[in-house]
């Protein structure tokens, strides 16, 4: 027993019943619990999502519950000789037995030739492959070893879960359930965590162990933020700020703040960050914070995304340095992402309606002979290369999910939706 294990590990659960959070993937008639429940083997999987929510621990809980042997490597300590050594001891150890799991932390980290070496054991079956990962797998991971496997979602963890799990670890840990501790506040504790039940448990012990005398000791807010304030520590990639960091450079360009922009992209590449981690933020705000308001934004990130795959540092920093001084000094508007959103909104609402007869595709005689594709009028026939046809399906006709922000280049699609549509969405 490790006198010196933080709290978050202490309390890490042993079994998938003390397991907080994911009902989405773990509750009853879920893919997940229906393997368990029936001891079917697991698939090679990908669990994608935000820092302490539990993706190590679902991994390890997954595999024991299967009965399998576990085997883990860190993607940040580990290459392409440790990989094959792992697999061919999971191989050796695999037979009869159930197939062994190999858990790769931070799977995301891996080079390409390192996640080649995994492809052969995986597609043989030797192994069953479960990366953890806090990026989009869609741009870490190689489509070869994507596809074979399953990528499940990990959400943050909810308020009521979190201090859940502080109540417990008040009545359970083996050093905490003797004190006396007075939870009065937890707002701060939230705010700092974010969702992360690590660095909550963490910070949490932090704040009790800096408590001296025989009073009991109260959390507050107040006591919550002078504990971090002595205690702040500097930018670390691969630490607990790293989120922190990233948010902050993220609202400032939002904000349209180049000042803190570029305090904040400092501070990220003195810490050695990934410039193409950067560089991808930047490119996801051009087009959900800024959008439409200029379009060039997106044209900007997208070239200083390419630009830092060919360049590297140090030279890249003057192409970051750049690019997130343009989009923090850029009109903004949030216009296509609200729109994207009440749209998929709808879909969920109404399910799938039918496509209007006139706009369907009619590549067969049959399909001409129902009416697909009658009366479609080509808008280039037209003046001003516009007829007024109804294009929602008939369940939704009218409603309006693009609202025009209120910057020079929207209030031009605003006057020009007007003139065609009049008072038809209400432009």
């Amino acid at each position: 027993m490790n006198a010196n294990e933080p709290l978050a590990e202490r309390m890490r659960p042993s079994t998938l019943e003390g397991y907080v959070g994911q009902t989405h993937l773990l509750g009853e008639g879920s893919v997940l619990a229906k393997l368990i429940s029936q001891k079917l083997p697991l698939p090679s999987l990908l669990l994608w999502g935000p820092p302490g929510v539990g993706k190590t621990t679902l991994a390890r809980l997954l595999a024991e519950a299967s009965e399998a042997p576990f085997f883990t490597l860190s993607a940040i300590a580990s290459g392409v000789k440790e990989v094959r050594e792992i697999i061919d001891m999971a191989a050796r150890q695999g037979g009869l037995l159930r197939k062994p799991v190999l858990f790769i932390d931070e799977i995301h980290r891996f080079s390409k030739s390192q996640q080649d070496s995994l492809l052969g054991a995986v597609e043989r079956g030797i192994v069953t492959l479960i990366g953890a990962t806090t990026e989009n797998p869609s741009f870490e991971v190689i489509p070869a070893l994507l596809s074979r496997c399953q990528v499940y979602v990990l959400q943050s963890l909810g308020k009521e879960e979190l201090l859940g799990m502080l109540h417990r670890s008040m009545r359970e840990d083996r050093f905490l359930k003797f004190r006396e501790i007075q939870l009065v506040e937890t707002d701060a504790l939230m705010r700092y965590s974010g969702g992360d039940a690590r660095k909550l448990l963490n910070l949490f012990e932090l704040v009790v162990n800096t408590h001296t005398g025989d009073d009991p000791v109260q959390i507050t807010n107040q006591s919550v933020t002078a504990v971090l304030q002595e205690n702040q520590a500097r930018y670390d990639k691969s630490g607990e700020q790293h989120y922190d960091i990233v948010s902050a450079f993220i609202k400032s360009m939002r904000g349209s703040d180049p000042n803190a922009a570029v305090y904040y992209l400092a501070r990220m590449i003195e810490g050695g960050e990934d410039p193409k981690f950067i560089a991808r933020r930047m490119l996801i705000l051009s087009s959900e914070d800024i959008g439409n308001a200029n379009p060039t934004a997106l044209i900007m990130a997208n070239n200083c995304f390419q630009a830092v795959n060919v360049i590297g540092y140090p030279e890249c920093s003057l192409i970051l340095s750049q690019t997130a001084i343009y989009l923090a000094c850029s009109a903004k508007s949030n216009a296509s992402y609200k729109a994207i959103g009440a749209a998929r909104k709808l879909v969920e609402e109404t399910g799938d309606l039918p496509v209007p007869l006139h706009l369907r595709n009619a590549p067969t005689k049959l399909m001409k002979e129902l009416g697909y594709g009658d009366n479609y009028q080509y808008a280039h026939q037209f003046e001003n290369n516009f007829i007024d046809l109804e294009f929602l399906p008939e369940q939704i006709k009218g409603n309006v999910l693009f609202d025009p922000g209120a910057n020079a280049r929207e209030n031009e699609m605003r006057e020009h939706l007007r003139r065609l549509w009049k008072e038809k969405y209400g432009y």
